[in-house]
């Protein structure tokens, strides 16, 4: 990967501004407007490039309605409803993630995760809005798991290539439910498994795809890894924890402070994201387009 270089000013990127925000993931963009984005072709190819280059993108000011946020989604591909959270009635896909004193205990969003990895399809990317944001805190940290990948050490790279792993709903939304209300969940979306290395459709780049969702190693226990039951038990767990440190790396990460009406869109595929949850009794609104992702390879 080519690190991005960090600018004092935008840039013109065919009709937008761009401003890098670190050396290596996040590029706040200027001159654009996203309802415009969600109808017009060139710009929206424009975007896609961005996305693609920075792997999350932020915009302000973005008084738009709820249909045009749900339609620039839809340029990246179909949406999906999320079975615990709950959607904006008049417009499906659009998930409102509400957080104010009537909200359930229950902590999601405040590990570092990539979405839905439990769906044998993880989401694409998403496009989320903020309707409403504490004065102070409630930020969004996201991480680029390309730079996490590309930066272990080689014999790390090696002895991972190959290796699989679950993810699970269960061990997550469905530890705070039932146990009849987790078993339904369970047989739901059973477990699904993915790549720890995982392959960029559009770019080619090589991913570390571990996450909170990340519940064990699937194919560790073989001959040529475990000699003795300590090699794998708790070897395999402390390599998959390794892995999935990376992400707390600040030379990886980029941390975006919320106002009414900015918007991320971000690439699921290569990055993780942190929502830190430090403003309680504050109230945090946010409305997220999850797009529908492709089979992990």
């Amino acid at each position: 990967m080519t690190a991005i270089a960090p600018l004092t000013d935008s840039t013109i990127r065919g009709s937008i501004g761009v401003r890098p925000l670190t050396c290596t993931i996040g590029a706040e963009l200027h001159g654009v407007d996203l309802a415009d984005a969600a109808h017009d072709d060139t710009l929206f190819a424009e975007l896609h490039t961005l996305l693609l280059e920075y792997k999350v993108l932020f915009v302000r000011d973005q008084d738009i309605s709820r249909a045009d946020h749900v339609t620039l989604a839809r340029r990246f591909g179909e949406l999906e409803d999320h079975p615990v959270a709950g959607s904006d009635p008049d417009h499906p896909g659009l998930v409102r993630i509400y957080k104010d004193l009537d909200s359930p205990p229950e902590h999601y969003e405040n590990a570092y995760h990539c979405d839905a990895t439990w769906r044998a399809n993880p989401p694409m990317g998403c496009v989320l809005r903020c309707v409403e944001t504490p004065l102070v805190g409630g930020d969004t940290i996201w991480v680029n798991m390309v730079e996490a990948y590309r930066r272990l050490p080689e014999h790390v790279q090696t002895r991972i290539q190959g290796l699989r792993a679950r993810h699970s709903i269960e061990a997550s939304f469905g530890a705070a439910m039932s146990e009849d209300k987790r078993h339904e969940l369970a047989q739901r979306f059973p477990d699904a498994e993915h790549p720890v290395v995982r392959t960029h459709p559009e770019t080619g780049e090589q991913i570390l795809f571990v996450n909170s969702f990340t519940t064990h190693l699937v194919n560790y226990h073989t001959p040529e890894n475990v000699r003795f039951g300590a090699d794998y038990a708790p070897g395999a767990a402390e390599l998959l924890h390794y892995l999935m440190r990376q992400a707390t790396i600040p030379e990886y990460q980029v941390r975006w402070r919320w106002t009414k009406n900015s918007f991320a869109i971000w690439d699921n595929r290569s990055t993780q994201h942190y929502a830190v949850q430090d403003y309680w009794p504050a109230v945090r609104k946010m409305e997220r387009a999850g797009i529908i992702g492709d089979r992990s390879f």
